[in-house]
């Protein structure tokens, strides 16, 4: 796995661990006995938290073999993924790609459609454009989509790219999550370059508590604490992973729509799901959509937590059942 220059938060093998873990959340308090093992995952860290029965160098290699297969499938940053193949090639042919990536593709395509466009999988050259990402081809026409069909992926214009990062840690923690368990471990949280899924209960029989970290630069400490059991949260925010230039900042979350960094006036979004890609889709979707946020989570009935920023402090809105999560 090779490292770049800083990427925005969900990008595979590029980005630095600090911008990896901007405004994400991280396990806020594991008393024993439980205990901790960890290793490289995606330009960031993996880290599990279990209790001290595991057989934890198993578990260590299980982790570490799902993170290398999804880096070989997704990731933008590799020449020799199966996605920048797919990318490269400048015709609109069907090119199997394997169900994964195809099924990846699928649940982009959903959210893109739920999210009126907030979310877009072709969003990889605009990234790029504000310093960001890897994909420095032009950007396609706006009215070119890409197909499904079975493990096969197909573009309706030669020069559309596919940009997974939006989901692809989503998925990989997803894909750990399910080999723990078949591994026989039922009590675990795994924090995935800030993604975390937590599944049954901390040995003092609470649900494990993860603090969301304050999104203001400068600030320490965690602006919320949520509980989790069986389900995942994942954050956007534009903490870190961002830049000045003039009056403005320019943040690592593009808004297709404006082909734009998103505006400043959103600190962070935290969404809780069932599934870590829906999570890690939906945090980029809503941080993306800026005001409209809000309004879109409550259409399509995401559990999201939005902190805007106002004067030196923060305004919160929470939208469908996610306060229902708090510690």
């Amino acid at each position: 796995m090779s490292h770049h220059r800083p990427t925005r938060r969900q990008i595979l093998a590029g980005a630095t661990a600090a911008s990896a873990l901007l405004a994400a959340p991280t396990i806020a308090r594991s008393a024993p006995p439980v205990i901790r093992i960890g290793g490289p995952a995606f330009g960031t860290r993996w880290n599990l938290t279990i209790q001290p029965h595991a057989d934890t160098e198993r578990l260590a290699a299980v982790v570490s073999d799902i993170v290398g297969h999804v880096d070989r499938l997704m990731s933008p940053w590799r020449t020799d993924s199966v996605i920048s193949d797919f990318n490269r090639r400048q015709d609109t042919s069907w090119v199997k790609v394997g169900n994964e990536i195809a099924s990846v593709m699928d649940s982009c395509l959903t959210v893109h459609h739920q999210s009126g466009g907030a979310f877009d999988a072709a969003v990889g050259p605009l990234v790029a454009r504000y310093g960001f990402g890897p994909i420095s081809a032009s950007p396609a026409p706006a009215e070119a989509v890409f197909d499904v069909l079975g493990d096969a992926l197909a573009k309706s214009h030669p020069a559309l790219t596919a940009d997974l990062c939006g989901v692809a840690k989503g998925y990989a923690l997803d894909q750990i999550i399910s080999a723990i368990s078949e591994e026989g471990e039922r009590n675990f949280v795994l924090d995935l370059g800030g993604e975390i899924s937590a599944r049954g209960l901390h040995p003092e029989g609470r649900h494990w508590q993860v603090a969301l970290e304050d999104p203001r630069p400068g600030r320490d400490g965690a602006a919320e604490i949520v509980g989790l059991a069986g389900l995942s949260i994942a954050t956007s925010g534009d903490k870190q992973n961002s830049y000045a230039g003039g009056q403005r900042r320019f943040s690592h979350i593009i808004d297709p729509r404006k082909a734009a960094p998103v505006d400043a006036a959103t600190a962070s979004v935290s969404v809780i799901a069932e599934s870590g890609m829906l999570a890690d889709a939906w945090a980029t979707a809503l941080m993306a959509a800026g005001a409209a946020g809000p309004a879109i989570a409550e259409r399509n009935n995401i559990d999201a937590l939005f902190l805007l920023r106002e004067g030196e402090g923060l305004r919160r809105i929470a939208v469908g059942r996610f306060d229902d999560h708090l510690a």
